[in-house]
């Protein structure tokens, strides 16, 4: 039996992953260019069903490794587990298996907002930080769901502020860029993959497009497979510049190496889905470099984000490799403290000097005392 795109079963506890586990086999494989994506429970769920109990029952292997590893930078407990999986992992990069494949080249385009996106990105980060404050202290048993919450409340105003507060009428830096960013690349003859994970954000990107008559094809979670795939074969053939993607619709699976440039529109927390979205046109059958842009709101949680794939990265390699180092993920303190520090610079305007945005009570209009409280 094999299994492609086996990390879909990184859930073990998932209807698709207990119907595998079920299934009777003398051999299995399990293919994934992610084995590892956020924690290593993923990589004993894809061992248990390629070779089940050989790293225990999961309460076991969280005690000798997923929680020493995880949280307390376990070298020893890292070299262990490695041991364990070693003989059952075939690993090999493309760099090892496509030395033909052109190079792919990644950018990050921090893009610094207008004051007046900035007082409304600080005025909701305060709001956010007070009420996950007040969640955690009172222990709360869903607070760690309310700070997730909260926090991709912010990445969303960090995308564009009508995506939280419409009424208020605030076109974001990112879109602008965006706009400016895809003429030119269309004007230069290049083909272009855009990857968003809020699906109403792409309905933003595509005004501009619309607006300049810049040709596209599109495709979101509620496009039929019938048309999911007439709108890849046209791409390829040419018909559109660019191809806006969901991210859960598109960032695996397809084969869109009519495309040389990859625009990230917003960074993920997970580095290994961003990869596999750049993989969609950096792979066998593409002939050119490939360029990918990751766009970062300047002062928010994207570049907060940007900064945590490094050690999700290690994470992986820490187990898969040889010479890796171990990584956190972070608690609720730790997603606290990301919300504390994806503040915006002064030189935004944002803290003082500036009318800031009140969210509460009197939401959509301004303060007028010019000072750094949310009313």
């Amino acid at each position: 039996m094999v299994v492609d795109e086996a990390q879909a079963i990184k859930n073990a506890t998932t209807k698709r992953s207990l119907a595998l586990f079920d299934l009777q086999a003398d051999f299995r494989l399990a293919l994934s260019g992610t084995p590892v994506e956020n924690r290593l429970t993923e990589l004993w769920s894809i061992l248990r069903f390629c070779n089940p109990g050989l790293l225990g029952p999961l309460s076991r292997f969280n005690e000798r490794f997923a929680v020493p590893i995880e949280r307390d930078r376990d070298r020893d407990a890292q070299r262990l587990l490695r041991r364990l999986v070693a003989p059952f992992i075939l690993r090999r990069t493309k760099s090892q298996v496509l030395q033909d494949l052109p190079p792919r080249t990644e950018m990050t385009l921090t893009l610094t907002p207008d004051p007046e996106e900035a007082a409304h990105y600080e005025a909701l980060r305060r709001q956010a930080l007070a009420e996950s404050e007040n969640a955690l202290q009172s222990g709360e048993s869903q607070a760690q769901f309310h700070i997730l919450a909260q926090l991709t409340r912010l990445r969303r105003a960090a995308c564009d502020p009508r995506l939280v507060s419409p009424d208020l009428g605030i076109v974001g830096g990112k879109v602008k860029a965006f706009a400016e960013l895809a003429a030119e690349l269309a004007e230069n003859g290049h083909k272009t993959l855009v990857f968003c994970q809020f699906v109403d954000f792409l309905t933003l990107l595509r005004a501009p497009l619309d607006d300049a008559n810049i040709a596209y094809q599109y495709l979101d979670g509620g496009t039929p497979a019938a048309e999911r795939d007439r709108r890849v074969a046209a791409f390829q053939a040419g018909e559109g510049h660019l191809f806006l993607i969901s991210l859960k619709a598109g960032g695996f699976g397809l084969n869109l190496t009519a495309a040389d440039y990859v625009i990230i529109a917003d960074p993920w927390w997970n580095p290994a889905a961003e990869d596999q979205a750049a993989g969609r046109a950096h792979r066998i059958g593409q002939h050119r470099p490939v360029t990918v842009y990751r766009l970062v709101t300047q002062g928010t949680l994207e570049e907060k984000i940007i900064a945590l794939h490094h050690e999700k990265r290690a994470l992986a390699e820490g187990v898969l490799t040889d010479g890796g180092e171990s990584a956190t993920l972070p608690s609720s303190d730790e997603l606290l403290s990301l919300m504390r520090e994806a503040h915006m610079p002064k030189s935004c305007g944002s803290i003082s000097g500036f009318w800031e945005y009140c969210l509460y009570p009197c939401e959509g209009s301004l303060c007028s005392d010019r000072t750094s409280r949310i009313c």
